[in-house]
């Protein structure tokens, strides 16, 4: 019964900090809201340009190889902070966690293999 109990205290502990982390960035948005002053004036809609007056349309579309980089740096960054504890912990993780990672570099490295034969590496 006891191991029962711990279990159910366990569940109580992530329960209580998952409405922590709801309640608290919604009161903190709702105060902000209640709190600051609200006068709406024709400047503040307007682009910011380093002090400068806007002189055009500050909707401008990008080329779309901006995101697909940015996407592969994310995911590369990923695997580092993934990679990091891994190393930390490697001795008290044995075997097993070796080939789990091993698993893990090899998926990206073949998703930056197919990328790289996609040509969306290339820059024209």
């Amino acid at each position: 019964m006891e191991l029962y109990h711990f279990y159910q205290n366990n569940y109580l502990i992530v329960a209580v900090f998952l409405l922590l982390g709801i309640l608290l960035p919604a009161a903190a948005l709702t105060l902000g809201k209640i709190l600051r002053p609200y006068k709406p004036v024709k400047e503040k809609y307007t682009t910011y340009e380093s002090g400068i007056e806007p002189f055009q349309q500050s909707w401008v579309q990008f080329n779309v190889r901006y995101y697909l980089f940015a996407l592969l740096f994310v995911i590369f960054d990923v695997e580092t902070v993934f990679l990091y504890p891994w190393a930390v912990a490697y001795e008290e993780l044995g075997i097993f966690a070796l080939i789990e990672m091993g698993i893990f570099v090899v998926l990206l490295t073949l998703g930056l293999l197919y990328a790289w034969k996609k040509k969306v590496l290339k820059w024209n």
